[in-house]
């Protein structure tokens, strides 16, 4: 998306900033956050337009605003310089990508406080297929090395990987998904144009050039005690998914978790060292119900079993004859799902001989597809397919 480079003149009247200058004007306003646009935008029919061409009265009148909102935003040009902005955007090959851009990740949208807009450079996943990796700055080896192939795996299956180019496991994460020429979003807790730590340059440079480098702070922010939790909820919001590996208690990674439980995302944790600090954290969400992973296979699984409940539970609500999902699942379990689709309810042995499989693994099996709410276990031994019409 091209940046227009207009002169002074052009920005003498307020009616003449369009979508997406409106948005960045009001990104770059300390004052102005997410919840007070959304309680602004219905009072102007949804046009953020329309917020630059009433005056301060109309603002707190029809928007509801207190009147330090309301001069700030009619204002405007005294705290924030959209021609310099656009400029060092444009020289930097930069868009900003607002809530209404196509472009926009659409899990971000479904939070509570999704951040006007993105300062990006590079391309973000056109997909949703977005899992979080982060984790200690201070990591072990073990860590580091777990992370990193985390990340690679994911990423040969198509995922992005989502993280926050911290020292530790954010690093080992970004550098996993490019070694395996897969894609990787960088969320900074500063401007897009700021390197921090500033080791990470070269990292820096390979994540814009193949991924993506974000940011919701304008061009030059600098980093702060109030800049990385924000930054964290990006990172939450923009995931399926977020994975931690090692983290103490008091680590920035378990912000991250608790946006995670609040956004409704898998919370994901790798066990550690049970004498080692940087594992503390992660014991304690386990503890709290967060779910052990220890590979790829995991996560998939638990990506898996979300789906389940929103995808086919859906289709199968608005058609009743009750449509199989049964491209999510494995061969044999194909099996056993047709078998009790056919015939209805079995029991193991029953099942182990028309599938030719093992009791042992009929019996593995259907725990797992129990555990996807796939089918259930009757008082009498039975297996059943779960009822998804049963309110109908």
């Amino acid at each position: 998306m091209g940046f227009s480079q207009k002169s002074s003149p052009a920005y003498t009247l307020m009616t003449h900033l369009n979508e997406q200058q409106a948005f960045m004007v009001l990104n770059g306003l300390s004052s102005i956050g997410p919840m007070t646009i959304k309680k602004l935008l219905p009072a102007f029919n949804n046009d953020i337009r329309r917020l630059f061409s009433s005056s301060a009265g109309e603002l707190r009148e029809r928007g509801g605003v207190s009147e330090k909102v309301a001069e700030v935003i009619f204002n405007w040009r005294r705290w924030f310089d959209l021609e310099k902005e656009e400029k060092s955007l444009g020289a930097l090959n930069g868009q900003f990508i607002h809530w209404f851009h196509n472009e926009y990740p659409p899990l971000l949208k479904e939070i509570y406080d999704p951040p006007l807009g993105l300062y990006c450079l590079g391309k973000l996943p056109p997909h949703v297929k977005t899992i979080a990796i982060i984790g200690s700055r201070k990591a072990s080896l073990y860590g580091l090395k777990v992370a990193k192939q985390l990340a690679s795996e994911l990423a040969r299956l198509g995922f992005s990987i989502i993280s926050g180019m911290a020292r530790g496991i954010d690093s080992a994460a970004h550098e996993g998904a490019l070694e395996a020429n897969g894609h990787t979003v960088a969320v900074l807790g500063c401007g897009v144009n700021v390197i921090y730590p500033s080791e990470n340059g070269a990292l820096y440079k390979k994540i814009s050039q193949s991924g993506a480098v974000v940011s919701e702070f304008s061009l030059g922010r600098m980093v702060d005690k109030t800049t990385f939790p924000m930054r964290n909820r990006i990172i939450s919001g923009f995931s399926r998914a977020v994975v931690i590996v090692e983290s103490d208690k008091n680590g920035g990674s378990m912000i991250t978790a608790n946006f995670a439980a609040e956004h409704g995302r898998s919370l994901l944790v790798v066990p550690g060292r049970i004498d080692q600090s940087s594992s503390r954290g992660c014991h304690h969400l386990i503890r709290d119900g967060a779910t052990l992973i220890t590979c790829v296979d995991d996560i998939l699984e638990e990506i898996h079993y979300q789906a389940q409940l929103e995808l086919p539970l859906a289709s199968m609500a608005q058609n009743k004859t009750s449509p199989t999902p049964l491209m999510a699942l494995s061969e044999n379990e194909q099996k056993i799902y047709k078998c009790l689709d056919e015939d209805g309810m079995k029991t193991i042995d029953d099942l182990s001989l028309m599938t030719s499989l093992s009791i042992s693994e009929v019996a593995s099996l259907l725990l797992k597809m129990e555990l996807k709410k796939m089918l259930v276990k009757r008082a009498d031994g039975l297996f059943e397919l779960h009822s998804y019409d049963a309110k109908n």
